[in-house]
């Protein structure tokens, strides 16, 4: 995708990646939309960043999804990129079914059902766009698994694959599929990860995606060099080993 110029709509974006990538990419000369479910968060982050503008949307609801596609494609019919950011991550033990199943019930709806319906929910107004990119938010644990957190590693290697094969499906429209990878980053996405030594500072992060997406332009995946080690394993081989250094190294793997 082009680094500037675009109308970008971020659901998921009031902290953490979302907001930083959000910020950056307004910097660039972008029309920038975020979302969130917070309404005073949002209006706040709004006069914080003048040109910011917001929506409000709860990604684990359809009729919110569909309410949110609706307001933002009224205000900015130029809109030409989706980023769908949204996501939560939960430690979960799969000892005990009355431990796990509401866990990771909510993380599927989230962070797969929450991307397919605002896919479904723009698809349609990104193809008449003449240059348009539909960016997915996977993880470096959708291919190298994390212990503690089944249904996130399980969700993100779906959103791999629903990447994959979108992309396929829509390779005779204008709208390209782009997959950001990221590894652990110092965001609030699990307690203590923030002050995580083992996870990427945000800064450094978002700093890398955007040379990367300005390097890059028709890149398919984006893949900060940190995240490779868990994205290639398989392929160079050092798979199993891959699976018990990360588990040995980060601190929710205990």
């Amino acid at each position: 995708m082009d680094i500037s110029g675009n109308t970008i709509f971020i659901p998921g974006s009031t902290s953490g990646i979302g907001l930083a990538l959000a910020l950056e990419l307004q910097a660039k000369g972008n029309t920038v939309i975020i979302g969130g479910r917070r309404t005073a968060l949002l209006e706040r982050l709004a006069a914080e960043h003048p040109g910011l503008d917001t929506v409000e949307i709860d990604t684990a609801d359809a009729a919110s999804i569909q309410a949110a596609a609706k307001e933002v494609l009224a205000k900015h019919p130029d809109l030409n990129v989706l980023v769908a950011m949204a996501g939560i991550m939960r430690v979960e033990d799969w000892h005990r079914p009355e431990s796990f199943l509401e866990s990771a019930e909510a993380v599927v709806t989230t962070n797969v059902l929450g991307p397919i319906r605002l896919i479904a929910a723009f698809v349609e107004h990104l193809r008449t766009r003449p240059d348009a990119t539909i960016l997915t938010v996977s993880s470096g644990l959708a291919f190298t698994p994390l212990k503690v957190t089944p249904s996130y590693n399980a969700s993100k290697a779906a959103i791999h694959m629903l990447s994959e094969s979108v992309r396929l499906q829509l390779a005779d429209t204008s709208v390209k599929i782009v997959e950001l990878e990221p590894p652990a980053v110092r965001t609030a996405l699990l307690p203590g990860q923030e002050e995580s030594e083992f996870a990427m500072p945000l800064d450094e992060f978002v700093s890398e995606v955007m040379t990367l997406l300005e390097t890059r332009p028709d890149a398919r995946e984006i893949q900060v060099e940190r995240v490779k080690f868990l994205r290639y394993g398989e392929a160079r081989g050092d798979y199993d080993q891959v699976v018990a250094a990360l588990n040995a190294a980060d601190p929710h793997g205990d």
